[in-house]
């Protein structure tokens, strides 16, 4: 009787646990992180990732540098104003998706359910793994321990019963923190917050609510749904559920990346066809190492311009056989690129995306009649091998080491790169 009333209080004491086991995990300052584990005499100071060249963007920036006022996707010109004093590193995303896999790694070895949402956080589900593992902030702090021990960065944890409160608890918790809100906490919680916490709920979207009275979660959750629909749409039900912590999504485990791609923004605005067709061949080459690197294919192939005036055009083609190879991918986007014809005006920007992707394992790359096709796919993958061991700049095609090409390179910030 004794070992049954155990049993009881044990299964309920997990059905309780299992009330808060959605996790969130996002890194501090992912990219500034991971260099600083080769330049410690950096630490502590402030640290800016991204390329020098006014009209690139700050990719990540460390909290030191926060506190001036930069962010990640500002251009570097703001940045540098901003804080001057800042070390500038340039990026190195090989390595930032090579420690991204190992995060993800440690993930799964906690539970099968994790959803990646860029390289350097997801949510998980860790309800399966309290028996072997023990409750759910114990979990989180095992997360935060290995990630600390095996990968030399630092890891933000938020616990809750959904994923919106999870994510919002890994925000508040940052640097380097830990925050569980229990279902019975969710409420009052959300309730003392701002309303631009509430996923949708942009500055123009505060705006509109601020002219309303309305300027915090709790002024939300006391407005008829009615109201806010007339002023927001669809939206306004969505803010309404979200600020009574109503969100039923669950952890889905099998995110499939729906496109990779590079983009370029010139230093000078350019109507040069010679160097239009470098910098295509350079973002082919990125977008096919990424491609290779996280095991796809894609079926389609995409093109971006923009121009002077900030208008831009895209132009997409299908492919009749899956490809991962640079040179397959530049000789579609040339043929995007003729098929705009003659451009108005000069070229500010462009862009190349794989899309809809597929893993290559599941995927038979059926070969052309053309050797040519399978050459530079064998001649492509012997370069992914020389610069995993010497660096991405040791062997370079001879067209890209021509001293005209532009130096910068794709402005992307740590939440674009999707796993």
């Amino acid at each position: 009787m004794v070992q049954e009333t155990d049993k009881e209080q044990f299964e309920a004491r997990l059905r309780e646990l299992r009330r808060s086991s959605i996790l969130h995990v996002d890194m501090d300052a992912f990219f500034v992180s991971v260099e600083l584990r080769s330049r410690p005499e950096l630490r502590g100071k402030p640290v800016i990732v991204g390329f020098p060249g006014d009209r690139s963007v700050v990719l990540s920036a460390s909290y030191e540098a926060r506190a001036f006022g930069v962010k990640s996707a500002m251009p570097m010109a703001v940045a540098h104003r901003l804080c001057p004093q800042a070390v500038i590193i340039e990026p190195r995303h090989k390595v930032y998706y090579e420690v991204s896999g190992q995060l993800m790694g440690i993930f799964e070895s906690i539970t099968e359910l994790v959803e990646p949402l860029s390289v350097d956080e997801a949510f998980l589900d860790v309800g399966g793994a309290i028996r072997r593992l023990g409750s759910p902030r114990n979990i989180g702090e095992l997360i935060r321990r290995r990630v600390a021990s095996e990968l030399g960065i630092t890891a933000s944890v938020g616990i809750a019963a959904t994923k919106f409160v999870a994510k919002i608890a890994s925000t508040r918790c940052k640097p380097d923190g830990l925050l569980l809100i229990t279902p019975e906490q969710t409420v009052p919680y959300l309730h003392s917050l701002p309303v631009g916490a509430l996923w949708g709920v942009g500055a123009k979207t505060a705006e509109v609510l601020a002219r309303m009275g309305i300027r915090t979660v709790a002024d939300v959750a006391a407005t008829p749904v009615a109201s806010l629909r007339k002023v927001l749409g669809a939206t306004g039900e969505h803010v309404h559920r979200l600020s009574w912590g109503i969100d039923p999504r669950t952890v889905t485990p099998v995110r499939v990346e729906k496109s990779i791609g590079a983009e370029e923004t010139f230093a000078a605005d350019t109507a040069d066809d010679a160097q239009l067709h470098r910098e295509l061949l350079r973002l082919s080459h990125r977008t096919a190492e990424r491609l290779r690197a996280s095991g796809m294919v894609a079926r389609t192939v995409a093109l971006k311009l923009r121009y002077a005036d900030f208008s831009t055009v895209t132009r997409s083609r299908r492919v009749h056989t899956p490809v991962d190879s640079a040179q397959l991918i530049y000789a579609v986007v040339l043929q995007l690129l003729e098929s705009l014809g003659s451009r108005p005006m000069t070229v500010r920007l462009v862009g190349v995306r794989a899309e809809q992707l597929e893993a290559a394992a599941q995927t038979s790359l059926q070969l052309s009649f053309d050797r040519r096709d399978d050459n530079w796919r064998a001649a492509e993958q012997a370069l992914d091998r020389v610069a995993e061991k010497f660096g991405n700049k040791s062997v370079l095609p001879a067209r890209l080491l021509d001293p005209g090409a532009p130096s910068s390179r794709p402005p992307r910030s740590e939440s674009d790169a999707k796993p």
